[in-house]
């Protein structure tokens, strides 16, 4: 072979090289690009699952937290409701105490005026002598009624009134043509309520 031959020989050989490794460097390029989109896509993938992972966790902790809100608000609205019985309930229990404060008081005072009522009634008006005494009961007597009066203490005096077991004691049942059945008939002692509340029942004969 000629050198002239072998000259070309090795031109087309290093042509043919150079080729091989263009295409190969080509090929190696074509390859990164591919394994990066790859990597690209696997990152994207990625990041969506995290994403769609964050977001299920903060949907969790919202739930969470509105179940806590709702049971903190039922919270109130209970605690409200308890205190606004109880405050009912101690303006109930202040009422009563102001209206009952006498009750005691009241009770053992009740004898008093039946002694001054009963003094009255026995007493001769037509005495002279005596007239300024009774006078004198009449207006303590007076005195008396207006301030328990004036404290809720009121009588119950029933003659002719139909019995009512709450309000009268009833010691024994009588004929009475001049009367219904069940009716008041003599009133042996009066009874007293202070501010509705019985203290002291009349005591009654009542008609058959």
């Amino acid at each position: 072979m000629s050198d002239k031959e072998n000259k070309i020989n090795e031109e087309e050989l290093v042509q043919a090289a150079n080729e091989a490794e263009q295409v190969a460097e080509e090929v190696t390029e074509e390859a990164e690009v591919i394994g990066g989109e790859g990597d690209i896509e696997w990152n994207e993938e990625t990041d969506s699952d995290v994403e769609e992972s964050k977001v299920a966790q903060l949907e969790a902790a919202l739930l969470q937290t509105e179940m806590r809100l709702k049971d903190q608000q039922d919270t109130v609205v209970r605690a409200k409701a308890e205190v606004e019985n109880m405050r009912r309930r101690t303006e109930q229990e202040i009422s009563k105490a102001r209206k009952f404060a006498i009750n005691k008081f009241a009770e053992e005072l009740l004898p008093v005026i039946d002694n001054l009522e009963r003094a009255m009634e026995a007493a001769d008006s037509d005495n002279e002598v005596v007239k300024p005494f009774l006078e004198g009961i009449e207006m303590t007597h007076k005195s008396f009624i207006d301030v328990v009066s004036k404290n809720g203490l009121v009588e119950i005096n029933p003659v002719g009134e139909a019995f009512n077991p709450e309000l009268h004691n009833a010691v024994s049942m009588v004929e009475s043509p001049d009367h219904e059945s069940n009716t008041v008939t003599i009133v042996l002692q009066k009874g007293y309520e202070l501010n509705g509340r019985v203290v002291r029942p009349a005591m009654v004969m009542v008609a058959k």
